[in-house]
């Protein structure tokens, strides 16, 4: 964090001083969870539902903490201390005071993301194309909502030139409540979908709060025109669009699969771009072109763009991640994280893979936040697996035998559809099942805890 003396962050947070020397000045990092803090850290105790971070104060102390922002001050403890009512609206609150400081200096530019899948690939492959060009601070794995994004923004210092952040929704308001500070200079529009639909109240719903971003942008919005409610999004600044439609300035042509990895073929400009990359995934060809779109608008040349993108290994641990176990099996880790359209893209992607001569297998979990639309979604990935021609599919966990159910009644499966119920006996089932050349996708929301059993079934530990 910036250095800033405790009367500075006690006037940013609302804050009183409780105990430590106003002109003192500190610029740890800061973090929530006191297992994180290091020598000369910012703890800010935070109420959660299960767990009172005021309890931690002496265990920060002991790690060497700086400050605590409290809601509870703890006089046991010899801890410069500042107390605040609310200790999560204060870490926004010391966040935006910060944001604004750099923004000052007039070299920062915010990139805020946002869409139902794809946020964090995004992020990546932009995170990548930035970083040759000047700092460059983007979200640790998926720190999206009222917690993780202030964190995120705080590690900018003076010379941080982008900022990229991941804004995810929690409800009416959610995104709204994290754009109305951060004030994206662009703002990328991925996709609506499914995910957290049950939990919003339907697509529409979610469409709603993904739009609350939009007033906040300055001046760019990156927008996926094969979306029709993210293409009907209003805005008043310069709109800038990918995908397969016509009318898309970063326009999809093509998109090649294999085991090597994906090719994507794009116009933009009047020219035509082919971008070879190691990340495996043809909805990866979208979240490319979001990320090439925003790197465009900063200035970065595309085929500078394109190297930066085609030099990841993949897009994140446990999304779509590809390995190669000892004995020659091949295994696409995808079990961070679940949702209708992520399952169908990931299994559209095994069903391609599987006409190049590889039996497919698919590992598939329990999706998540889905409410009233559980049972049928559900269903209709079961049935999928079947349409797609996939030729075995395991099903792990009692939340998710809908699926199991669902391919055994579509079609003359016999046997291809087993159910395991007990997550810790998969991998001896799924393990002697599997031959040399196989192709298998582990894919569930991460409740489901699959990601190990994928890292398990590739020998990695």
């Amino acid at each position: 964090m910036l250095s800033l003396s405790l009367n500075e962050i006690a006037r940013a947070i609302d804050g009183e001083i409780v105990s430590g020397n106003g002109n003192k000045t500190v610029s740890g990092t800061v973090e929530t969870d006191s297992r994180l803090i290091a020598q000369g850290g910012i703890f800010f105790a935070k109420l959660g539902e299960k767990e009172d971070g005021h309890a931690y104060l002496a265990d920060v102390e002991k790690a060497g903490a700086s400050l605590a922002i409290v809601s509870r001050p703890n006089t046991q403890v010899a801890l410069d201390q500042i107390l605040v009512k609310d200790t999560v609206e204060a870490l926004s609150q010391l966040a935006g005071y910060v944001l604004e400081k750099v923004r000052s200096k007039g070299q920062l530019q915010v990139i805020g993301i946002t869409g139902s899948n794809g946020k964090t690939s995004t992020k990546n492959f932009l995170h990548a194309m930035l970083q040759r060009h000047g700092e460059t601070i983007a979200p640790v794995a998926s720190f999206n909502n009222e917690v993780g994004l202030p964190i995120t923004v705080l590690r900018i210092t003076e010379q941080t030139k982008f900022l990229i952040l991941e804004l995810g929704a929690a409800g009416l308001g959610s995104i709204e409540s994290l754009a109305r500070w951060t004030k994206p200079d662009i703002g990328v529009q991925l996709k609506v979908g499914m995910a957290h639909a049950g939990e919003f109240g339907g697509i529409d719903q979610t469409a709603r709060i993904k739009a609350e971003m939009m007033p906040y942008i300055r001046t760019t919005a990156i927008l996926n025109f094969d979306d029709p409610r993210v293409n009907r999004f209003e805005f008043s600044g310069k709109r800038v669009g990918f995908g397969f439609a016509s009318e898309s300035s970063f326009r999809l042509i093509s998109t090649e699969l294999t085991l090597a990895g994906t090719k994507v073929v794009f116009e933009h400009s009047g020219s035509t771009f082919s971008a070879n990359l190691k990340v495996l995934g043809e909805h990866q060809a979208m979240n490319l072109l979001a990320a090439i779109a925003v790197a465009t608008e900063l200035g970065v040349d595309i085929h500078d763009s394109i190297a930066s993108a085609e030099s990841l290994e993949y897009a994140e641990r446990w999304r779509m991640q590809l390995m190669k176990s000892p004995d020659g099996i091949w295994i696409i880790n995808d079990a961070y994280n679940a949702s209708p359209d992520s399952m169908r893209a990931a299994l559209q992607t095994l069903a391609v893979l599987g006409k190049t001569g590889h039996r497919t297998v698919a590992i598939l979990g329990f999706m998540a936040e889905l409410g009233e639309y559980s049972a049928e979604e559900h269903d209709s990935i079961g049935r999928l697996v079947v349409r797609l021609n996939i030729d075995k599919l395991f099903v792990v966990g009692a939340e998710a035998k809908l699926l199991h159910m669902a391919a055994s009644q579509e079609g003359s499966w016999d046997g291809e559809s087993e159910f395991i119920e007990d997550a810790g006996k998969a991998l001896e089932v799924i393990r002697d099942k599997l031959v040399p050349g196989d192709v298998v996708l582990v894919k569930a929301s991460n409740i489901a805890g699959l990601r190990f059993l994928g890292d398990e079934l590739a020998g990695v530990k």
